[in-house]
């Protein structure tokens, strides 16, 4: 009898570190700062800042569910043993609903970032966009264990070129930038929040990993903490240079990172942190295109989608359907977005109020099935969090109602 083809398991905590400092760091440093800053003034740091705490106590409930319940199905599986498999399915539409916006949305903003320095077209800019998707797909077909590695060496030189922008930016802080802190009342520091949502997608991608972790008990919570770590930190920093140095005024949401690294040094860093920006943003796409292939892998294992997508490469052990059906998708989001010049800031808002409403549904579902007491208080505790943010989105919380409705009329006229 011939032996199934399984996962590899490759990953470890270095690697799961860089892939998850890839998946959370990326577009959201590069733009939301200055966004944020021209909402709520310097008062953003407190959305930041409050933005930060709540990641914390929901990547510890991530990390244990991952590390004792590893599984490529990641929150929608957590969300199958607490509250059942037709909130299970629910979950993981909502977090393959948020790939269409979300993957191309992050290609758009390193492509622009690079495009708009050397005067890129538009059409241009959208075929470098299309490239970094293709790139993320092939290279997630070759194997995880190769592309762990080159993130490692991505996401090293993000970090480096990140803390020079900082140092060299430090100096010129002014004090009075900081004043009025709240120039515009308390509920722009909420709103805000929502949006910056989308600088802290990305935790949840490591469950979907799992079940190639060599050690996972071990490793994943290693590398969770050390990426919340330097998340949290390099967030906080860029946050306060960019209002104390007033380049959220003097600059786009696309150029501020290059007005920062420009105090230091002068207008040739343009063209290195431009494509500091593009490495960025794909190292986010690379990791989210691994993570949902995962998810429609063991959606397809449990059944709930075609049996087609769980088979796996027999040379090199990945979900080579489920990555080869995202080309389509992606490709015509793309194609939509260039024709009808929609525009990024709108459509970041839809994936960020998808995985709010998915985180909320995973930390309730983590609180009933972990079995001690602090791990329920700090599910409790980010549930209660992420439904409060959630209800800042505004309209975009429509899309993630529209979808579980969309799933729940389906299932009552066709019993699936």
């Amino acid at each position: 009898m011939k032996e199934a083809v399984q996962l590899k398991k490759s990953i470890t905590w270095l690697h799961g570190a860089s892939l998850t400092t890839g998946a959370v760091l990326g577009a959201g440093i590069l733009v939301l700062p200055s966004l944020a800053a021209s909402i709520a003034g310097p008062a953003s740091l407190l959305s930041w800042l409050f933005m930060g705490l709540l990641s914390l106590p929901m990547v510890a409930v991530i990390s244990m569910m991952s590390s004792r319940y590893p599984d490529s199905g990641g929150i929608a599986t957590y969300v199958r043993q607490g509250l059942g498999e037709n909130t299970s399915r629910i979950v993981g539409l909502w977090i393959l609903g948020a790939m269409p916006f979300g993957m191309p949305v992050t290609a758009l903003i390193g492509a622009h970032y690079l495009g708009d320095v050397l005067g890129w077209s538009s059409a241009a800019i959208y075929g470098v966009a299309a490239v970094m998707l293709l790139l993320a797909v092939a290279l997630n077909y070759r194997g995880i264990d190769l592309s762990g590695r080159v993130q490692v060496l991505v996401v090293s030189s993000i970090l480096g070129i990140l803390l020079l922008a900082i140092t060299a930016s430090l100096p010129q802080v002014q004090p009075a930038a900081f004043s009025p802190f709240l120039p515009h009342g308390w509920l722009p520091v909420g709103q805000t929040m929502s949006l910056l949502f989308f600088a802290f997608i990305g935790w949840e991608m490591i469950g979907h990993l799992a079940e190639e972790f060599r050690r996972p008990r071990k490793d994943i919570p290693l590398s969770l903490g050390l990426a919340a770590l330097v998340i949290n930190v390099l967030y906080l920093l860029i946050a306060f240079v960019t209002i104390g140095t007033l380049a959220y005024q003097s600059a786009t949401p696309l150029t501020a990172m290059i007005t920062l690294a420009a105090y230091g040094w002068g207008e040739q860093a343009s063209l290195l942190v431009s494509f500091l920006g593009l490495v960025a943003c794909y190292c986010p796409v690379h990791t989210f295109i691994a993570g949902f292939s995962r998810l429609v892998y063991a959606q397809a294992r449990d059944g709930a989608l075609p049996p087609v997508f769980s088979r796996l490469h027999p040379r090199f052990q990945t979900p080579h359907y489920a990555l080869l059906s995202f080309l389509p998708v992606l490709g015509f989001v793309l194609g939509v977005s260039y024709l009808l010049e929609l525009q990024l800031q709108t459509l970041i808002q839809f994936p960020c109020a998808n995985f709010l409403a998915v985180y909320t549904l995973g930390m309730i579902a983590s609180c009933r099935v972990l079995p001690n007491r602090t791990g329920k208080v700090l599910a409790l505790l980010s549930a209660s969090l992420s439904g409060l943010v959630f209800l800042f989105s505004g309209w975009f919380m429509l899309y993630p109602l529209g979808l579980a409705l969309g799933a729940w009329v389906a299932y009552r006229l066709f019993y699936i």
